[in-house]
């Protein structure tokens, strides 16, 4: 696989591995899109992937600045970012069975947030104080740069990528309507949302464990 085609591959996945579980934000969307319209839960969701985004171009420029120093240490530090996104795949299945067993916190219902630009701020805010997300793409892009780094071209590619997924599912989530919204925000929508996330985060350990 040619280098662009596996950072956008790469990209694809990791966007929607941090973006389909389906816990208290995407549920605010879904109510904020009930409750309003449309375009409102679209900038909810999109202030969602534009946080992903935001993380993982901050994990590709610090890693890209650190590629040099940690070369020396590729093999150590490859290891370390898959065993840290293992634990992030381990730690939302784990989340996921205590909501589905009935120990879920309860959603924020986004009272006040009536326009399309409200929404997107307060969403991209809420988005952004996840320490888990810059975690998971540090994590991510640490290991990668200290064995095959990104070039620039690569590494716009890989961000692009990760926007690019998670917005196209905030929009699912969006636009899935209340019958829908339902299913996904059940315990069992979560749980196999949460599992769908956890086998791609693990995909990407894989893929990051064999790279070149």
């Amino acid at each position: 696989m040619n280098a662009p085609v596996d950072a956008l591959v790469a990209g694809l996945l990791a966007g929607y591995g941090v973006a389909i579980p389906f816990g208290a934000i995407s549920v605010l969307v879904v109510a904020l899109t009930a409750r309003t319209s449309f375009r409102v839960g679209a900038g909810a969701g999109l202030g969602v992937a534009v946080a992903d985004g935001l993380y993982a171009g901050v994990a590709v420029v610090g890693g890209t600045a650190l590629a040099a120093v940690i070369k020396p240490a590729a093999g150590p530090l490859r290891l370390l970012a898959v065993a840290i996104l293992l634990l992030l795949a381990t730690r939302t299945v784990v989340q996921a069975i205590r909501q589905h067993r009935g120990r879920a916190a309860p959603a924020r219902d986004g009272q006040g947030l009536n326009t399309p630009g409200r929404a997107f701020g307060a969403v991209l805010a809420l988005t952004l104080l996840n320490p888990t997300t810059i975690l998971y793409f540090g994590a991510l892009i640490l290991g990668r740069q200290a064995s095959a780094p990104f070039t620039p071209t690569d590494a716009g590619i890989f961000v692009a990528a990760v926007l690019a997924a998670s917005a196209s599912w905030q929009l699912v989530v969006a636009g899935s309507g209340s019958l829908l919204g339902r299913l996904l925000a059940s315990p069992r929508g979560r749980l196999g949302t949460a599992l769908v996330s956890s086998a791609l985060i693990v995909l990407l350990a894989l893929r990051l464990l064999l790279a070149d």
